[in-house]
């Protein structure tokens, strides 16, 4: 029987009648037994939820542009929807002033709130099952005094030919926490959460490949684990390779939730310097892995995945291995003046030595490789990815392009790790 906690929120039932029992509750607030009601009060608490919404998108799309990605205009519709719920309540009670009528008219309000949050979820697929809305965590955690060396190694390229798992290996790896000091950048970034396959918890211990990945703007690290299903795709493939796969250390790349630092060294913080210098020596001075940077990958989705190719380009000796899912052509607080502005003062030629499209056209890469990942219905990164695909493949780089069924969301840069962990191992020397 399935759990509660297990229920989807992107298929099946639950979404479908969480949205019904929305429109069930929409119906009960613009409708009431009274012509003033209909024909006047709830008209204009819907034009000015409207207003607002139209403000609201105004404000951040136009002015403030926190975000590297545009909100879609779906969301903010979806916005509108819940703010009109919200002031309908009042209005609605009065026209029959009975305590059973208050009840329902808050619980119609209530179904229309949750129905607006699923639908806003089946848009960028953040939160998977009911567990996830709830903080419920089934990952296995390990604190970092937990961890040892071990005395012996196993080394190979690759490495299915010279290990074999010894008996009693976790059937599932474990999710450290840990805070990455920022000594050579001075970012202030939040922590790290690192997977390490069942295989790391072997002795003798395999020294395993190392993926840096990166989660969106806005986000966090824990994105990866919560909308990305970081574990469960690992697991999977470690399962099928006797626990073999790569250490995954989910870095943070833009400090708080909000901010957009572009991973660059800018008056914005040095971002790129943190994940070139600083996660790398972290990593090798406290996990047990394989130091060599051929078996090294940087990786993300959306601002993560611009991120990677930034750091592909501009430290080629640190990560010659990249997956861009759904990345950007160039990085961006919305457009080139706002963004050369901001991070360096209006010095345009600042921010064309570091970026990755005019790197590609003056420099040639001929060992680094790299993977680009866009949905098949994502209309605004799929030409952006595609004209990086192409100036990576013109610099020399091994690079491969794939076009997956879905749009830009948690569900298509899930399953394109997944697709691409296969290329990733080979190349990172795991697999043949």
């Amino acid at each position: 029987m399935t759990r509660l906690t297990d229920l989807s929120l992107l298929t099946g039932w639950l979404p479908v009648t969480l949205t019904v029992l929305g429109v069930l509750g929409a119906v009960w607030l613009l409708i009431a037994r009274s012509r003033r009601y209909v024909t006047v009060t709830a008209p204009i608490v819907v034009l000015t939820a409207a207003v607002f919404t139209t403000a609201l998108y105004l404000v951040v799309e136009e002015v403030w542009r926190p975000l590297s990605d545009p909100i879609a205009v779906s969301v903010y519709v979806l916005i509108g929807i819940a703010v009109a719920a919200v002031l309908l309540v009042v209005p609605r009670i009065l026209v029959r002033r009975r305590v059973w009528t208050a009840v329902v008219t808050v619980l119609a309000a209530a179904a229309v709130l949750v129905a607006v949050g699923v639908r806003i979820n089946l848009i960028y697929a953040s939160y998977p099952t009911v567990g996830t809305v709830f903080g419920v965590d089934e990952l296995d955690h390990v604190a970092a005094d937990q961890l040892t060396r071990t005395a012996e190694v196993v080394t190979g390229r690759p490495l299915t030919s010279v290990w074999h798992a010894p008996a009693g290996l976790p059937a599932h790896g474990k999710v450290l926490s840990a805070s990455i000091p920022p000594t050579a950048s001075g970012f202030e970034a939040r922590d790290a959460q690192i997977y390490l396959p069942p295989a790391y918890f072997a002795d003798p211990r395999p020294l395993l490949p190392v993926l840096v990945l990166l989660a969106g703007n806005p986000g966090a690290p824990e994105d990866w684990f919560v909308g990305g299903r970081l574990a469960r795709t690992m697991d999977e493939f470690a399962a099928a390779h006797e626990g073999l796969a790569p250490v995954v250390v989910v870095a943070d790349g833009t400090g708080s939730q909000l901010a957009n630092p572009l991973c660059l060294d800018s008056r914005l913080g040095n971002v790129a310097t943190y994940l070139a210098v600083d996660v790398p020596a972290w990593t090798r001075a406290n996990l047990q892995i394989d130091p060599d940077p051929r078996a090294w990958a940087v990786g993300g989705l959306s601002y993560g995945g611009t991120c990677s190719l930034q750091l592909a380009t501009n430290c080629p000796q640190v990560y010659p291995t990249f997956l861009d899912l759904s990345g950007q052509d160039e990085p961006t607080l919305g457009d080139r003046q706002r963004t050369v502005d901001a991070a360096f003062g209006g010095d345009t030629a600042a921010l064309l030595r570091v970026n990755p499209l005019d790197l590609l056209r003056t420099q040639r890469f001929p060992d680094s490789a790299g993977a680009f990942v866009v949905g098949a219905d994502d209309a605004e990164f799929r030409p952006q990815v595609e004209r990086m695909y192409q100036a990576a493949r013109d610099a020399g780089m091994d690079v491969r392009l794939r076009e997956l069924p879905g749009g830009h969301d948690f569900a298509l840069w899930s399953a394109g790790l997944r697709d691409q962990l296969p290329w990733l191992a080979t190349r990172l020397g795991i697999t043949p």
